[in-house]
């Protein structure tokens, strides 16, 4: 998979008009602060068939992709790879790397839980809920907890979290901030 840092990118964005750049947060995510160039496209409903027929992808072109750290852009880039798309570049640290780096963004008077942090809420929320369920109701829902936790073990070793996927499809996360 190819990368390129912030500082490249903006380089890039400031020689060169008309690059693809794509945000593959949630809409909210993007509401809150975001590359000024950069377009959202939510990784949950990515689907570079029906941005080329579009017109928003070209198959000659880079596609440069960005999140929030680079893990979801990564997984965009894979969709990408997929559909036959060679030219997908995931900006290193995504979001947070370019701020940090002091590059210019958009930002909204609207802050939101961005969504890791909203699974680690509903991941400890759901452990804390079946011990105490398991200890003044019934031992068996010690089950949610384990299932929950199992399913924190299977996200980490496949970087696939089906919780953000559910958390993401969310009226909160889907809606657009003024």
């Amino acid at each position: 998979m190819k990368t390129i840092s912030s500082d490249h990118l903006k380089r890039l964005l400031d020689s060169e008009s008309g690059l693809t750049l794509l945000d593959v947060r949630t809409p909210v995510e993007f509401a809150e602060v975001h590359v000024p160039q950069a377009q959202n496209e939510p990784l949950d409903r990515f689907d570079p068939k029906s941005l080329l027929a579009a017109g928003r992808l070209s198959q000659d072109r880079s596609i440069y992709l960005l999140c929030r750290s680079g893990g979801r852009a990564a997984k965009a880039a894979e969709k990408l790879a997929r559909e036959g798309f060679e030219n997908a570049v995931v900006v290193e640290g995504g979001t947070l790397a370019w701020i940090e780096a002091g590059l210019p963004v958009n930002r909204s008077v609207v802050k939101v839980i961005s969504l890791e942090r909203q699974v680690r809420i509903a991941a400890g929320s759901l452990v804390l809920t079946g011990v105490l369920l398991a200890n003044f109701i019934h031992p068996y829902f010690i089950g949610l907890s384990a299932f929950v936790g199992a399913g924190l073990v299977f996200a980490g070793i496949t970087d696939w979290c089906g919780m953000g996927l559910l958390l993401a499809k969310l009226p909160w996360n889907s809606r657009k901030q003024p």
